[in-house]
């Protein structure tokens, strides 16, 4: 919605203030009339009238071109969320980030959120340039194609979501939580300084995927799928066969994954391990990773051209979710 369809708002301001100035001029011109002829503060009213009036004048003028920004700027988004038009019958698209325009007001904010996401081993592992904090993974090894993918975990929701009560905190969480939620168990590291440019600029990425959803409500495509229960229990031993067959070419045998070249990140994220998601992460949630699995794995499945029947989804997150990895650091607070 447009703040104004025009500056209608800021030139009714500034001729409020026009005429308030020359309201108290006429005033202070009348007082200083009245004194005596013989007192010196006609003049002094006077002249300090004069000083007064382009004060307030140019006081009204700061406003107006600080309205007519603001105008332009909500305008500009307007017309770009209007050209994003969501379809609420079809699974959800993430918007084109290369369709932003350049005056689009905090285009640079989202361009480096999307980075942080994309390659946060760059800027938070362990030879993060920003600060060394985090265990090298990235924000979208759990979250596919820097959030955007349907049924990968991607961040559709969120804008239109949050704030909202969540049952494992039990408490009700702004998306700031949410993020330092996945710093501090999917990366196992820090929390983000939530003032931060940082995590402004992650924030502002994940709000722009979202602007194209209405509030308070959740595309489809959103989260994970949710894959049906067994009727039996899943079988790890099973799945450490599935895993070998249909994993290890990327994560390896024994889950490390693939390391990036240059040794600061990697290609592929390890499964287990002390550089994998901690016990509090929500992929160590089996029927969580279980649904990732089915729509995303092996490399090039999706929601619609999946490779892993449910029960093979299963006990391949019962295998992998059975290693070792760091333990759990909230289990005093929640689950």
């Amino acid at each position: 919605m447009i703040l104004f369809s025009d500056d209608t708002f800021s030139i009714i301001v500034v001729i409020f203030l026009i005429i308030i100035t020359t309201f108290v001029w006429r005033t202070l011109r009348t007082i200083g009339r009245l004194l005596p002829q013989n007192l010196s503060w006609q003049r002094i009213i006077l002249r300090r009238n004069m000083l007064f009036l382009p004060i307030v004048v140019m006081l009204g003028l700061c406003i107006y071109v600080f309205q007519a920004e603001k105008t332009k700027k909500q305008h500009i988004i307007n017309t770009y969320i209007s050209s994003v038009a969501p379809d609420t019958a079809s699974i959800w698209q993430a918007p084109d980030i290369s369709t932003i325009p350049d005056e689009y007001p905090n285009k640079k904010e989202i361009l480096y959120g999307r980075a942080l996401i994309a390659n946060t081993a760059d800027y938070f592992g362990p030879k993060g340039i920003v600060k060394p904090m985090s265990n090298g993974m990235n924000c979208q090894n759990c979250h596919l194609q820097a959030g955007t993918k349907p049924f990968g975990n991607n961040y559709s929701a969120v804008s239109s979501t949050y704030p909202r009560f969540r049952a494992r905190s039990g408490t009700q969480e702004t998306i700031h939580k949410r993020i330092n939620d996945c710093f501090q168990r999917s990366l196992n590291g820090e929390a983000l300084d939530s003032n931060g440019y940082e995590m402004k600029a992650i924030v502002a990425y994940i709000k722009w995927l979202g602007i194209n959803v209405p509030k308070k409500y959740s595309p489809k495509g959103v989260g994970l799928t949710k894959v049906k229960f067994l009727d039996r229990a899943a079988n790890p031993a099973q799945g450490q066969v599935l895993y070998n067959a249909k994993c290890a070419s990327c994560h390896q045998t024994d889950g490390q994954g693939l390391a990036m070249p240059e040794g600061n990140g990697r290609i592929y994220p390890p499964l287990w391990g002390d550089n994998s998601y901690n016990e509090a992460a929500g992929l160590f949630r089996m029927s969580n990773l279980a649904g990732y699995i089915k729509s995303n794995m092996p490399f090039g499945a999706s929601y619609n051209n999946p490779q892993l029947s449910d029960e093979e989804a299963w006990d391949i997150a019962a295998f992998v979710n059975s290693q070792p990895r760091p333990k759990h650091k909230f289990l005093d607070k929640d689950w």
